[in-house]
């Protein structure tokens, strides 16, 4: 790997590169397939759990965040010494960011001079910005590099930790907005598409790198995750590489060839990435269906299972917390309690002011008019607000206006997933506009008739904005305590299964107890075996077919002794312990540490809401919990019939 960025890498850097993918495949794939059994556990077993007493209020808007497409021209800074040469620049509804020589090359479909996918990049609009990106150019090279003769006087400066920066120019300061905001969002939905995800393997991904860091030794939330699920595992192994990669190469590769070989490495390293997990695509499809129909035949036995491994160890887990954590997080939680709320709460004003800025205009612009139709279609323009930068500016940089003030997270759990915590707040923002408006935009259908006088019609508008309010400070208490819930959970919770893994060589009855919630839950652990092809008797039907039994046999041995009073598992059937051996049980995958990490989670919980509830000066319960009558009965009194 220690070849100069002048050339491509050899066939042995290459080979080498894509060995450390595959090692990281081998160990990391087992992982993901635990975490989709534990996903479409959590999933089912949400679905036969209590339903939270209050609900949004809100309609649920249906359509999806999208990258809305954006070109132009702009100013391209490139070649050695760097000069600005005219592009036109396009935004795909992808993220992906294109540049053609001129426009007709766009139009006539000839290949862009330049492409780039937004993830993980930073925007800067500074001339400073400009000046970093020509230094890393300039650095390394025989002699200082000529300046560009045209001065950047609007500049879009593209930065990313792996790949070679990217400096545009605008003609203008408001083309460098429209760019800047359009850029902005696309970064945003590019990173997030994994957290704004509702499918199961999703959050399994997510947890399984999570475990798969953690048995790296890294506890902490950072901004790791961000991207594809591709990408993740990109940015995952870049970083195990760089260590090798500068002590390959040596001091005296930095500046340009050190981007160049950066951007090298990367490219193979995500292809590699994508070629296996396209390779997993058609196994994951079957096992994910495979555990919908098996988990489902026991899943009140297995929840029982678990609720019972999960109680012999809470007070254990709950004991090494309050011994180990306790100091800490009496001194730090009030003040991150109060930021993540304070941070939440001010972006989520923001979006009540934008609304009611709207509503009011319109109401404004709608008196005299006396054309039903000319009245509908004012109405509906506002749908377009939720998807527009220009319109969600405000809120967006509110969010991170407050990121200086998250800084208390920052220590001393190892926080750095600011960058994470800012684009989760602004995506919470624009979804509840989008409920509002998708709320609003009912209720006025319902109410606007050919048939009512203008006068009426905007009274009508004005109680429909009034219930909307109504409904939308309701859902906006929720999110935001949900929000600063999350990101409380996510910094302590893998900061605390770090502390609790170190301590656990003195916790030798917990150790005893995790060994017996095992085999508790050993036919779990045979939904996340590895696949037919790669060994025959380790597959569930196989299981079936040697032991006769399948599922069945779980409850042959466990349940006369559970009815007898037996306080621990004996041991598991020769057929049984030769699976949870191949399993390698001992692994942050298995089942019992899923039991394990629940316990932990549920206790941290119980803290962040105590905390929370201080901080909101409630005593006894939240927005999550509260009955939901309160905001119907107002509703009811305040807005009468639409």
């Amino acid at each position: 790997m220690g070849a100069p960025a002048s050339r491509p890498l050899d066939k042995q850097q290459q080979q080498r590169v894509r060995d450390r993918m595959d090692a990281l495949l081998r160990t990391f794939l087992p992982r993901y397939r635990a975490q989709l059994a534990a996903a479409v556990l959590r999933r089912l077993s949400g679905e036969r759990g209590p339903r939270e007493p209050a609900g949004p209020q809100l309609l649920r808007s249906e359509k999806l965040p999208r990258v809305r497409e954006h070109r132009g021209a702009l100013a391209w800074l490139q070649g050695r010494p760097p000069r600005w040469q005219p592009v036109f620049c396009v935004l795909r509804g992808d993220g992906r960011l294109e540049w053609f020589g001129h426009q007709e090359e766009f139009e006539n479909g000839v290949r862009p001079l330049g492409s780039v996918a937004l993830t993980g990049f930073t925007l800067g609009t500074s001339r400073r910005d400009v000046q970093l990106g020509r230094q890393l150019a300039d650095r390394g090279q025989e002699r200082r590099a000529a300046p560009p003769e045209v001065p950047a006087r609007f500049p879009l400066c593209l930065r990313h930790p792996f790949r070679q920066p990217l400096c545009f120019s605008g003609p203008s300061a408001e083309l460098q907005r429209a760019w800047r905001l359009a850029l902005q969002s696309a970064i945003r939905l590019r990173d997030t598409v994994l957290q704004r995800s509702q499918d199961p393997a999703a959050r399994a991904f997510l947890d399984a790198v999570r475990h798969y860091r953690q048995h790296q030794g890294h506890f902490g939330e950072d901004d790791a995750t961000l991207g594809s699920d591709a990408e993740v595992l990109t940015a995952v192994l870049m970083r195990e590489l760089l260590p090798d990669l500068r002590a390959r190469t040596g001091p005296g590769l930095r500046g340009a060839a050190w981007a160049e070989l950066l951007d090298t490495v990367y490219a193979l390293v995500l292809a590699e990435a994508s070629a296996g997990l396209c390779a997993f695509q058609p196994e994951k499809t079957e096992l994910l269906a495979t555990l919908e129909r098996t988990v489902r035949v026991d899943l009140d036995q297995t929840l029982q299972l678990r609720a019972l491994a999960a109680e012999r160890i809470r007070a254990d887990v709950q004991g090494a917390l309050e011994s180990r954590l306790r100091p800490a997080l009496d001194a730090w939680l009030p003040g991150a309690a109060q930021a993540l709320l304070d941070a939440v709460g001010a972006t989520l004003d923001a979006v009540r002011s934008l609304l009611t800025g709207a509503v009011d205009r319109l109401t404004r612009r709608l008196r005299g008019r006396p054309s039903a139709a000319g009245l509908r279609r004012e109405v509906h323009a506002l749908a377009a607000i939720p998807w527009s930068p220009e319109r969600m500016e405000r809120i967006y940089e509110e969010a991170a206006r407050r990121r200086a003030q998250l800084a208390v997270l920052t220590a001393p759990f190892g926080f750095q997933g600011a960058r994470s915590l800012v684009f989760g707040v602004q995506g919470v923002a624009q979804q509840l506009m989008a409920d509002a408006v998708a709320t609003f935009l009912q209720l006025a259908d319902q109410c606007l008739t050919s048939a009512l006088e203008p006068d009426q019609a905007l009274g009508q508008l004005e109680r429909v904005r009034s219930l909307v309010l109504k409904k939308l400070s309701w859902d906006s208490e929720q999110a935001r305590w949900r929000c600063s819930r999350d990101w409380l959970l996510a910094t302590l919770l893998p900061f605390s299964l770090g502390q609790l893994g170190q301590a656990q060589a003195g916790l030798g009855r917990l150790r005893t107890e995790l060994s017996t919630c095992r085999i508790c839950c050993w036919h779990t652990s045979l939904m996340t075996l590895p696949p037919a092809h790669e060994s025959p008797r380790l597959t569930v039907h196989s299981t079936e077919e040697k032991t006769g039994q399948g599922p069945q046999l779980l409850r042959g041995v466990l349940t006369p002794l559970w009815a007898a009073g037996v306080p621990l598992c004996p041991p598991p059937p020769p057929c049984v312990q030769e699976l949870l051996e191949a399993q390698a049980v001992a692994t942050e995958g298995d089942a019992a540490t899923g039991v394990y990490e629940d316990v932990v989670r549920e206790v941290l919980l119980q803290k962040i809401d105590d905390e929370l509830r201080k901080a909101l000066g409630a005593s006894t319960s939240c927005p999550l919990t509260d009955c939901a009558e309160a905001p119907r009965a107002q509703e009811q009194a305040g807005a009468g019939p639409i």
